[in-house]
Parts: C-alpha cells; sequence; structure tokens
C-alpha cells in the first residue's frame, strides 16, 4: 500500500513528494550555486573554478531526471538549453563587471532569448506547462540575477540579500510548477 501525506485536506503520494523535492533540490541548487558563482567572480575569489564546474554541474542533473520521464533527446536539448542559460550569464556578468555596457546589454539580450526558448521547449514537452507562465517565471528569475549581481559589483550586500531571498522563493516555485505538470502528465 503506497502511504500519502496529507496537508491542509489536501493529499500527495510519496512519489509525488519525492518528485516534488528532487526538483525543489535541483532548483535551489540552481540558484544558490549561481549566487556563489558571482560572489566568487565579483571578488575574484581562489575558488571560482570549483564553484564554476559545480553550478554547471546542474544542467547535467536536470537531464539526469527529466531523462526519466522524456527520453535522452529532450533531456540533452535541455541540458544545452540550462547550460547556456549559465553561460549567458556568466557573460552577462563579465561584462558588466568590465565595465562594456554594449557587450552586458548584447549578453542580456541572448540571456533573454535564451529564457524564452527553454520556456517554449518545456511548453512543447509537456501538455501541462504554459509557456507564458515559463516566461514569468524565467524573467523573475534572470532579473533578480543580475540585481544580485548588480548589488554584489556595487557592495549593497544587506540589500543583495532580500533579493537573493526573492530569488529562492522563485526558484521554489519553478520547482513546483515543474514537477506538477510531470506529475500530471505522467499521472504519478
Amino acid at each position: 500500500m503506497r502511504r500519502r501525506t496529507c496537508v491542509h485536506s489536501e493529499c500527495i503520494s510519496e512519489d509525488q513528494l519525492s518528485i516534488i523535492n528532487l526538483f525543489r533540490k535541483l532548483w535551489e541548487q540552481h540558484a544558490n550555486w549561481t549566487r556563489a558563482f558571482i560572489v566568487s567572480a565579483v571578488a575574484g575569489l581562489e575558488d571560482l573554478d570549483v564553484v564554476t564546474q559545480r553550478l554547471l554541474r546542474n544542467p547535467t542533473d536536470f537531464a539526469n531526471v527529466l531523462r526519466n520521464y522524456y527520453g535522452d533527446e529532450k533531456a540533452k536539448k535541455f541540458e544545452k538549453l540550462l547550460s547556456d542559460h549559465l553561460l549567458l550569464a556568466a557573460d552577462l556578468l563579465n561584462a558588466a563587471k568590465a565595465g562594456d555596457e554594449e557587450a552586458a546589454d548584447m549578453a542580456r539580450r541572448k540571456w533573454y532569448f535564451n529564457a524564452s526558448d527553454i520556456a517554449l521547449f518545456l511548453s512543447e514537452i509537456n501538455p501541462y506547462w504554459s509557456e507564458d507562465r515559463w516566461k514569468i517565471l524565467l524573467f523573475d528569475h534572470l532579473r533578480m540575477v543580475e540585481e544580485i549581481a548588480t548589488l554584489r559589483m556595487q557592495g549593497q550586500y544587506a540589500r543583495e540579500i532580500p533579493v537573493t531571498d526573492m530569488n529562492e522563493e522563485r526558484a521554489l516555485s519553478m520547482a513546483d510548477y515543474l514537477a506538477a505538470g510531470i506529475i500530471r502528465q505522467f499521472s504519478l
């Protein structure tokens, strides 16, 4: 017999809870390692290479989970899109740090186009994911990541904290939306 967990008269199975927790972990890691990268890159810390390597493992971790539901080809496509997302964020940060406004604007445009591509891709593989909803979630995330980086570069650490907290909440919203779509699509 499968156990169910109930909160406020809403019940979910242990399998559903595991999926929700797994995607929450992956999106939390995405947000946390992105911020760690920003901190290390802005400060020129010696851990930048290892932090970057860990951050760039996140798309592979996502792909390994998504492969179970969508197969290898779609998992690899998501991995590529999310890897590009991280590399474009690094380009934007490096351009901003160097004071190259033109390069920063170009990186920012590419970053948002990439987010649109991610939103479209997700909406195409799962009928319970809306492209518009993903754009809202992802664009909010991008805006907050850029704000975190800007505040960090300006040395406004106290102002960075609430934005980091909001970005964590956004990451959890993305995780819950992702998990809910998979649970519905695959009747889990």
